[in-house]
């Protein structure tokens, strides 16, 4: 979530975030950052009845009294509440780059719950409709307190304290799903910190010792206890009691522990700077320690770090407490420089900005380097390569992973940070839906689909009996899927974060009962393109707009763009598939199978001006013929002004070169692989 900084009390959102505000009213400018050991962050809000002058931001407190339980708290730089989710969870909570927020929960069913994109929503409570839980007997999960996110890996460490271990699972398992692996310790957790660089897991045990374990990821979650730190004095005597919330600043390779010492007593409490934490090992003697009446510990439940600013959930005292400067000065019985009253809260993280994510269907023309070319294969009879999605380099020279979904599915896409969403259908049984695949673009190579890192969107409620072309918008954590259903044909919107059985956000209907193949969204303008199987193209616009505003259904396209010549329209046998919307050059790239059974006939078509046009629109690029090699062109996707194409019928992966620019006729492809029933394509862009 990207929200200016102004010199007014006035909000100035960006267009990324105009959706939040009625979520997070009252939210103020950038989160600035103090600098290590003293160094200057930026300049503060003024402080007032004494308070000091902080840098702006907001935090999320995650609050666990009798009152206020289930709800998390939106605050900004001092604390003052700006506004109230309800999560319906209690304990440890992250923010992540995509703008949700994840949590613990040990107040009812033990669970782990995700709040999808909480920079584009406009309700604070949790959805089952949006949002997702891992909960149920097969989790494991008895107690969850605190937890980490590896946005790289898209791994969730939860601390379970009555389980007395580490619980490990893919951030899109959902439901009553068995977790990745399980990390034993030698006493009760209740916090976690990841270093995703090092691959460097340190857990604060309630025995007062850190735990540190190295190639977490690596070690495929098997690693062993490498050192344990005891925060100590010069005689090697402990004198930490209760370790709880744990946070790593990598910078400067430093831990800060908060030491809740006899959980009955409120004025116990102790904080701790640990050094050269990676290499730690045994009786450690903190850099700095902080504990006496005057610091107002007593039970500091969690931590968060800005910079060298920490921010105490002291539970048993009801306060947030601000020590600035966390890692200079003396030890002893040090006054925070910030207390605000707040009640039982639970645990703290900061709201950071969620950057602008560009989708590799949006990428049409820029110069950007590319990561390879995705391709699902989807042969009429089950095979070897049946389910199979691979990964190719951009010149289709060579095979770069391989994964396998397990059933036969249609077409992939992927969100900006590397989530795989891919449609299947069951003629058998009239039964579709969407796998959910965690990662795959990035780390699931030679792996297969699996319930403990990935899940499914399917059901009655879903309305999916037929999918075919996916598309997403990662900066909204909506996923577009067309469905050729011969009842009920039409594009159905997600979330991103969806699962299960759960009905589409939003659906668009063609008139006529035209159904599309393939969908495609583009952000900028809030359109979608539906390539309708009886050769046009439905044009929607204001998609998101709309659905924020509460619709859930749009009947009819506000125009309806038919392919033509000279004036003329296609001739028939015309059936597009493929379709991909380049703002940049304001151009449609479209493919036309023909006739299914004609494995000739297929072309490739360039609607300029697309962003308005309607009915009859000359195309200014047509490519078909033998040299072509183009039969059933069922999917494509345009990237760096190349144009990627499935094309079926041939078996073949083909590239067209600088396509917007081409002459029409029949012209060999640029680049080509053979490939076993290739079904889409989808470029994988290096995020």
């Amino acid at each position: 979530m990207k929200i200016v900084k102004t010199t007014s009390n006035t909000l100035k959102l960006t267009a990324i975030s105009v959706a939040v505000a009625m979520l997070l009213s009252g939210c103020n400018g950038d989160s600035g950052k103090d600098g290590i050991d003293g160094v200057d962050g930026m300049d503060g809000a003024d402080g007032s009845n004494g308070a000091p002058g902080l840098p702006q931001g907001q935090f999320f407190i995650a609050n666990n009294g009798e009152s206020n339980s289930g709800t998390v708290s939106l605050v900004d730089q001092n604390a003052n509440t700006l506004n109230t989710l309800t999560t319906g969870a209690n304990e440890g909570i992250v923010y992540t780059q995509t703008g949700s927020l994840v949590q613990a929960g040990d107040s009812d069913t033990p669970l782990l719950r995700t709040l999808c994109s909480l920079s584009s929503r406009t309700s604070g409570m949790y959805s089952t409709n949006t949002d997702t839980d891992i909960s149920g007997a097969n989790t494991g999960l008895t107690n969850p307190k605190g937890i980490a996110f590896a946005n790289k890996t898209g791994i969730i460490f939860a601390a379970d304290f009555t389980g007395m271990r580490i619980s490990i699972f893919g951030s899109q398992a959902a439901g009553d799903v068995a977790p990745l692996a399980e990390i034993v310790t030698a006493a009760q957790p209740w916090d976690v910190a990841f270093d995703e660089e090092a691959d460097r897991l340190f857990v604060a045990l309630t025995d007062g010792t850190i735990a540190v374990y190295d190639d977490v990821i690596a070690s495929e979650f098997a690693p062993t206890v490498t050192r344990t730190i005891v925060p100590s004095d010069s005689d090697g005597n402990q004198i930490s009691v209760n370790a709880h919330g744990i946070v790593y600043e990598p910078m400067s390779d430093r831990l800060v522990v908060s030491d809740v010492g006899d959980a009955a007593v409120a004025d116990d409490g102790q904080l701790f700077v640990l050094a050269s934490a990676a290499t730690a090992d045994g009786a450690t003697v903190p850099t700095r320690t902080i504990s006496g009446v005057s610091t107002v510990l007593g039970n500091p439940v969690d931590i968060a770090l800005t910079g060298s600013t920490l921010r105490v959930a002291e539970k048993s005292n009801d306060a947030i407490l601000v020590f600035t400067n966390i890692f200079s000065g003396e030890s002893g019985d040090i006054a925070p420089d910030l207390v605000t009253s707040t009640s039982k809260p639970e645990s703290i993280a900061e709201l950071t900005d969620v950057e602008m994510q560009m989708d590799a269907s949006d990428n049409g023309l820029s110069t950007m380097p590319i990561k390879g070319i995705s391709v699902t294969s989807n042969p009429g009879t089950a095979g070897d390569t049946t389910g199979g999605v691979m990964h190719y380099s951009a010149t289709l020279s060579s095979e770069l992973a391989s994964f396998d979904s397990t059933i036969s599915i249609e077409s992939a896409t992927y969100t900006a940070v590397g989530d795989g969403y891919i449609t299947f259908d069951d003629t058998a049984t009239s039964t579709g839906g969407i796998l959910v695949v965690n990662r795959l673009k990035t780390t699931r190579d030679d792996g297969m689909y699996n319930t403990s890192y990935d899940h499914e969107i399917s059901g009655d409620s879903t309305g999916l009996v037929a999918p075919k072309g996916i598309d997403v918008s990662s900066n909204d954590n909506l996923i577009f899927v067309a469905d050729i259903d011969a009842t009920a044909p039409g594009v159905r919107i997600f979330s991103t974060c969806a699962a299960g059985n759960v009905a589409p956000l939003l659906s668009l209907t063609a008139f006529n009962g035209a159904s599309p193949w393939d969908v495609d969204y583009d952000a900028a303008t809030d359109q979608a393109f539906l390539a309708l199987t009886n050769g046009t193209v439905a044009v929607f616009e204001d998609v998101v707009r709309k659905l924020n505003s509460g619709m859930d259904t749009i009947d009819g396209e506000d125009r309806l763009i038919t392919p033509a010549m000279s004036g003329t329209a296609v001739t028939a046998p015309t059936n597009i598939h493929g379709i991909d919307y380049d703002a940049q050059s304001d151009s449609l790239v479209i493919s036309d199978v023909g006739s299914a059974a004609d494995a000739t006939d297929g072309k490739l078509y360039v609607i300029p001006g697309a962003g308005n046009a309607s009915g009859l629109t000359d195309m200014s690029v047509s490519i078909s013929g033998p040299l072509s090699l183009l039969g059933n062109p069922v999917d494509l996707m345009l990237s760096n002004g190349h144009v990627y194409v499935a094309e079926k019928s041939n078996n073949a992966v083909l590239r067209f070169d600088n396509i917007l620019n081409q002459a029409s006729g029949d012209m060999a492809p640029s680049y080509s692989v053979s490939f076993t029933a290739p079904e889409s394509v989808s470029v994988l862009l290096n995020q």
